[in-house]
């Protein structure tokens, strides 16, 4: 039986990838699933991180989904590959999890022409190192470099991002990552939450380089997944219905959400077990 897509993620960032994925594919209904009430993922261990994402994604899948969007670097880098080999094959083949990493990393070959390429993403993401490893998986000769950003998430989540103290520290990381290398010329967004940080991120990269955010991509890349599996397309109930579930008070994450969603959402509470 057809059922919603599933999109996942610890906290709030990943409502700007769902914001892309649904303009890019209204047709389908959607269920997203915010882990607000433990957030943040990045602190933790592997072994956590991929319990908590493993149990999210059962909850989608026992709300009818069938395909699930891990619209969380964190998750991706730390708990995705060991669901894909571990867990799905006891769920039969009719069911699928993908990540926001990969889908970007696949894009790179076809963008930058100096073959160096800049990440900025969290710490957590940075020593995961899976923005090196997967890129180094498809274009073995590109360069990755890659900074991380500790103060941009706090800076977002206090919305604070838009005023002028926020312009400091976004020059800050970006300087510091252009000074590894002055051939970059593709620049990684690689957390969920920069694409609020845009128009700043904009005003201290260069020109010509290329910013590549995550939503867009991973929307993109999602079309053409299921262009490419009819057998999972059909799975996959076309009736626009948007449902939003959170571990959070709902009233907390409603007021929140907008900022990365742009418009009013009215969630639920899901209470996890």
């Amino acid at each position: 039986m057809p059922g919603p897509i599933g999109v996942f993620d610890s906290g709030y960032g990943g409502l700007t990838v769902f914001r892309e994925i649904e303009a890019r594919l209204p047709q389908y209904d959607y269920i997203y699933f915010g882990d607000n009430a433990r957030a943040p993922y990045g602190p933790r261990s592997f072994d956590t991180i991929y319990k908590y994402t493993l149990e999210c994604v059962r909850h989608l899948f026992d709300m009818g989904c069938r395909l699930v969007i891990l619209a969380c670097n964190t998750a991706s880098a730390k708990a995705l590959r060991t669901i894909q080999q571990h867990d799905l094959p006891g769920y039969g083949p009719g069911y699928r999890v993908l990540g926001v990493i990969r889908p970007t990393t696949e894009m790179i070959g076809r963008i930058t022409r100096s073959r160096q390429v800049g990440v900025l993403a969290t710490v957590g993401t940075v020593q995961s190192e899976s923005y090196v490893l997967e890129i180094h998986k498809f274009f073995p000769e590109v360069q990755v470099f890659q900074q991380a950003c500790p103060m941009w998430v706090p800076l977002i989540e206090n919305n604070e991002h838009s005023g002028p103290g926020a312009d400091y520290f976004v020059e800050k990381y970006i300087c510091e990552l252009l000074e590894q290398s002055e051939r970059i010329d593709t620049i990684i967004l690689g957390c969920t939450h920069y694409p609020l940080l845009l128009e700043k991120i904009r005003r201290y990269v260069p020109q010509p380089i290329r910013l590549l955010a995550q939503g867009e991509v991973v929307a993109e890349r999602l079309a053409d997944y299921l262009e490419r599996h009819p057998e999972m397309e059909i799975l996959c109930r076309k009736e626009a219905q948007r449902t939003f579930f959170t571990t959070e008070t709902p009233e907390v994450f409603d007021a929140n959400a907008r900022l990365f969603y742009g418009k009013d959402i009215r969630s639920r509470h899901f209470e996890l077990k």
